[in-house]
């Protein structure tokens, strides 16, 4: 799993955090069943607090993407199950300021199009799934 954290960054610490797991799920590098490095471990290898990353970890159990195991830890739990409707609501109200803010800046649907389909492409490692 990779992360990185830019601490000059106006994102919170815990959003890029979170953001870079939900990332590393997504593009393969974190399998769901793997095991996440513990809050205190992750918090000393990125040289942030303990809070942080238990901010991050509790905003990923809330979206269904980590679990805790009394026996294994924290892993991943990322499904690909889109049909799933909970989920699919969850995108679109993330998705749906991000799509405003484009709108007011004159992107086009097709422009949005396009950059949804290169930044898939480039999370999944260059491969497109239909």
């Amino acid at each position: 799993m990779i992360i990185r954290i830019d601490f000059k960054s106006e994102t919170p610490i815990y959003l890029q955090l979170s953001n870079q797991i939900i990332e590393n799920i997504a593009n393969g590098n974190l399998t769901p069943g793997e095991e996440v490095p513990s809050i205190r471990r992750l918090a000393a290898d990125l040289g942030i607090n303990m809070h942080t990353v238990n901010k991050a970890y509790s905003l990923l159990k809330q979206k269904g993407l980590l679990t805790m195991h009394n026996s294994r830890g924290i892993v991943a739990t990322g499904s690909h199950i889109a049909e799933d409707e909970k989920k699919m609501s969850s995108v679109k109200k993330a998705l749906r300021p991000i799509i405003a803010e484009s709108i007011c800046y004159g992107f086009t649907n097709i422009q949005l199009k396009e950059i949804i389909d290169e930044l898939y492409k480039d999370i999944k490692g260059g491969k497109v799934d239909e």
